[in-house]
């Protein structure tokens, strides 16, 4: 129930004191600023991770060539692991559980692609259907690469939407015959990938093609896989699978990390939320500490609040006044000055955040730095608590004043 005599008299009492007032109230809006400003910021590390993530599927595993750093069985180190078909079948056929989606690839290099009177040089890679779910890649327009592009060794070509653009601008582009590189290709379909420009600016044709026109053999550069639901350990045991089995094709120790290199996108992704996480508990401690700094300072301005008004209190509770009454006096006043400093402070973190937001052009690894509501609502009851146990051990004090001794304070 409002009770217009006790707003009376708080806001009296801060009048009478708004320089100590507002010391003690910046205590809190910098506490609750710095606690906004240091959320948002990990948020924007954790976004702009997790970002670069979608550059490929999160449960892939991509295996390149490398060279052997360890002697082995006779033969000295420096040797050149070149993949071949060989590889990809040492890996395929459920020879490795929990593999799927398994692409062997080439890149063909750049490639000038010519239709009409428009052309342009953009990446060629020669691949497999598989390719499509590693690479987290979405259709625009028409179809992927199928098992029977692969097999039957079709012409065709999936473009990039930036190569699509410059080449096709009126958007006709199904069906047409573009030329890449001296050859003919049919277009069926358009990709978008979350790489970036260069994921972008590419056509992919299939594996077979590659190796055939453009005088591959049965070589292929890397190989590409997701795995389901694999937890981050079960994603560790499908990678030491491969580089066994690779390093028995190949002859080369299975502790030799350089001789194959392999990336396990799971196992990355979830070291770096641990580490995300970890630093969102750091910051939480931080911001927190900060503000019990600004409850003890309330919390002294109150027990001053209190001893300068012994008289008064002794004589409210001679005259009738109600222990809850003199406690609820002193509560209200914290939570007053910790909720007006606490919410100034939470808006001007939340302008700050979005003004930086706006002036980063070029994002990288720290996009978006902001807090959501849930996070605010957090900051919100850290801001009521505070104030409530700001007020509460002075108003206790208050309220066990007796009215004799109050009455003989000078």
């Amino acid at each position: 129930m409002f009770d217009a005599d006790k707003w009376q008299e708080i806001f009296e009492t801060i009048s009478k004191n708004k320089l100590r007032t507002f010391l003690t109230g910046f205590s809190v809006f910098w506490g609750i600023f710095m606690l906004i400003i240091l959320l948002g910021s990990g948020n924007g590390l954790r976004n702009g991770f997790e970002s670069e993530f979608e550059e490929d599927a999160i449960n892939s595993i991509w295996v390149y060539q490398g060279r052997t750093t360890i002697p082995f069985k006779g033969m000295k180190p420096g040797r050149n692991i070149r993949f071949t078909d060989e590889d990809h079948e040492a890996i395929d056929n459920g020879n490795v559980k929990g593999l799927e989606n398994i692409a062997s690839r080439i890149w063909v290099q750049d490639k000038n692609m010519v239709y009409g009177d428009k052309k342009g040089t953009f990446g060629v890679i020669a691949t497999e259907v598989g390719q499509f779910y590693a690479e987290n890649a979405t259709m625009v327009t028409g179809r992927f690469l199928n098992e029977t592009d692969v097999s039957e060794r079709r012409k065709v070509i999936v473009l990039g939407l930036p190569v699509q653009e410059e080449l096709f601008p009126n958007g006709d582009h199904l069906g047409k015959e573009l030329n890449v590189g001296g050859i003919s290709f049919k277009v069926i379909g358009t990709f978008k990938d979350g790489g970036g420009a260069r994921d972008n600016r590419r056509g992919y044709i299939p594996l077979t093609v590659g190796q055939m026109v453009f005088d591959r053999g049965r070589n292929v550069h890397a190989i590409s896989s997701t795995i389901g639901d694999a937890t981050p350990e079960e994603s560790l045991l499908i990678e030491q699978d491969i580089r066994d089995r690779l390093a028995a094709l190949h002859q080369f120790s299975p502790e030799d990390k350089r001789a194959v290199w392999i990336n396990n996108t799971t196992d990355q992704f979830m070291q770096i939320l641990n580490v995300l996480n970890a630093i969102s508990l750091f910051v939480w401690i931080i911001g927190i500490g900060t503000i019990i700094a600004g409850i003890v300072g309330i919390g002294n301005i109150m027990m001053i609040v209190v001893k300068e008004r012994t008289r008064e209190i002794g004589i409210r509770k001679a005259l009738g006044a109600t222990p809850f009454s003199v406690v609820s006096l002193i509560i209200m006043e914290a939570i007053f000055i910790t909720s007006i400093a606490g919410y100034m402070g939470l808006v001007a973190g939340v302008f700050t955040l979005e003004a930086v937001s706006g002036m980063i052009e070029d994002p990288g690894i720290f996009q978006n730095p902001e807090v959501d509501l849930y996070t605010a609502s957090i900051a919100t009851l850290v801001l009521i608590v505070s104030g409530t146990l700001a007020g509460l051990i002075p108003a206790i004090k208050a309220a066990s004043i007796s009215p004799i001794e109050a009455l003989r304070d000078e």
